[in-house]
């Protein structure tokens, strides 16, 4: 561990504390606003743009839930990566308690979301169920991402170097359908390429800062990469024989309940 780590983590341990921080401390509250603008260029335009001027999308309530939940979400990360920023750690890890419960709300919400969506686009006719059970794989995706990265940084919070990157990869997870929902990004290397970039730059900061690459980074973007074969997978028969059945089963449920 290099001088700079050595006295975050000491911070981290002791509140009270005070050190010298580094003129770069800034450098994951920079990644933090880079994610939320990735954010809000992909649901801003049709969605939280529109609800701040006063037009409230018509979508199910769920859907509303559900951004709330996202862009709050972000919302906590800036947060909590400032007060890390400005030494005041105490305050980190009092909201951190906060935060463990949310972002567990968050998968909640998102599992949910992604049941409901696609019945309510084939029931409206906007999508048939084979692009229904397409959209199912992609979102279960993103879930378990976030649901293991999550889980991995809330175990390793007593370890900050760790749980940090963790947070980050989590984070990665959840961007992913906000890249290129306007419009989508072609060739897919270059979409891979623009959804891994907050990562990317962290690795960068990694070499330049510990002269190496955290080995959390290294195994969540090998993950990462892994779980984006899912995307040429969800048009195949292999996964459609079995989201076809589950979208079958949603929307039959969904009309016994309306």
């Amino acid at each position: 561990m290099n001088s700079t780590e050595r006295s975050a983590t000491n911070s981290i341990d002791n509140p009270n504390r005070t050190s010298v921080r580094p003129p770069f401390r800034w450098f994951y509250m920079g990644i933090a606003v880079f994610m939320t603008v990735l954010v809000l260029n992909g649901f801003g335009p049709g969605y939280f743009f529109p609800l701040l001027g006063g037009n409230v999308p018509e979508v199910h309530w769920v859907i509303h839930l559900h951004g709330a939940i996202f862009i709050g979400w972000m919302a906590l990360l800036l947060i909590q990566v400032a007060l890390v920023a400005l030494g005041k750690t105490s305050s980190h890890r009092k909201l951190g308690s906060v935060g463990i419960a949310y972002g567990f709300s968050v998968l909640l919400m998102g599992l949910i979301a992604g049941f409901v969506t696609p019945v309510l686009h084939v029931s409206s006719g906007e999508w048939d169920v084979d692009r229904a059970a397409g959209f199912l794989l992609v979102i279960l995706g993103d879930m378990a991402l976030w649901g293991g990265f999550f889980g991995a940084a809330v175990f390793y919070r007593r370890k900050p170097q760790i749980h940090k990157r963790l947070i980050l990869l989590a984070t990665v997870a959840l961007l992913f359908a906000a890249i290129g929902r306007n419009q989508p990004i072609e060739p897919l290397i270059l979409q891979l390429a623009v959804w891994l970039s907050p990562i990317l730059l962290a690795m960068a900061f990694d070499l330049w800062s510990r002269k190496r690459i955290h080995p959390a980074y290294l195994i969540g973007t090998a993950i990462l990469l892994i779980a984006y074969l899912r995307i040429p997978l969800r048009t195949s028969e292999v996964w459609l024989a079995v989201g076809r059945p589950i979208i079958e089963v949603l929307l039959r449920l969904s009309e016994r309940v309306s």
